[in-house]
């Protein structure tokens, strides 16, 4: 089956699948990755007898601005793999002379996945729209698709924890594929594994990445939204079809 996807000025028709970022597009990134960081921060400030000040200094090297608890634009956590923001977070440290913890920030990041499951209806909120246009995908017979800098597991976690685990067909993390957004590998996975041609299909993101990876894949629309990181301006640089957040897309 097939639907036309209606956004404000255009429409994009025969769409039979709808690969979506996850951080930035269905659920606040600022909400979910500042809370997580913190965590990590806290646990690894523990394990070594940090000041508060050092446990500041690698939440900001992650990406989180700790002043606003908010994301960084620049990342690299909510844009980039598990294993960059990781890496940030040891760098930052070895520049302050404390080595050897690259095994500490991996025990640690396994820790707060474990410990974070009792905390996810505070660290997930679910954006604008999300329920109702997944719930009209779903009526008209396009398939839904995630391609995420996350865990493959952790999205399938946050899905379920939304009570849309129903909904969604297929989710390529960042551990799915040899290389991460920009690169289309975890859109083309999604189309391959759900039998979809990447012409019939549309990638809806709210980071340059995002919409990169979707022309990279030649999808039929690489649509940019505003909820998340990058503004509506930056992201009409890149493709013709932006919106400033999911609520903005229909389905006939």
């Amino acid at each position: 089956m097939a639907a036309t996807i209606i956004l404000p000025q255009s429409e994009i028709p025969d769409v039979g699948l709808a690969v979506f970022d996850k951080d930035g597009t269905l659920i606040d990134i600022h909400t979910y990755w500042a809370n997580m960081v913190k965590l990590r921060a806290e646990r690894v400030r523990a394990a070594l007898g940090l000041s508060a000040e050092d446990a500041t200094g690698i939440m900001e090297a992650m990406g989180v601005d700790v002043r606003a608890m908010r994301i960084k634009p620049e990342g690299p956590v909510g844009l980039k793999k598990r294993e960059i923001v990781l890496q940030a977070g040891v760098d930052y440290l070895a520049a302050k002379g404390i080595t050897d913890t690259h095994q500490l920030f991996v025990d640690v990041f396994a820790e707060v996945d474990r410990v974070s499951l009792d905390l996810l209806d505070t660290f997930i909120r679910p954006l604008p729209g999300l329920f109702a246009l997944f719930d009209a995908l779903r009526e008209h017979g396009v398939a839904i698709a995630l391609a995420t800098t996350d865990k493959t597991e952790r999205a399938w976690l946050c899905m379920r924890h939304l009570g849309l685990g129903d909904h969604v067909s297929y989710i390529a993390g960042a551990d799915s594929v040899a290389e991460a957004k920009p690169a289309p590998d975890t859109i083309l996975l999604c189309c391959r594994e759900l039998g979809v041609p990447e012409s019939r299909s549309i990638m809806v993101g709210d980071a340059r990445s995002d919409v990169q990876a979707g022309l990279a894949a030649r999808c039929a629309a690489s649509i940019g939204v505003g909820s998340g990181l990058t503004t509506t301006e930056t992201l009409a640089g890149l493709t013709p079809y932006v919106i400033d957040d999911i609520s903005h897309m229909h389905v006939r």
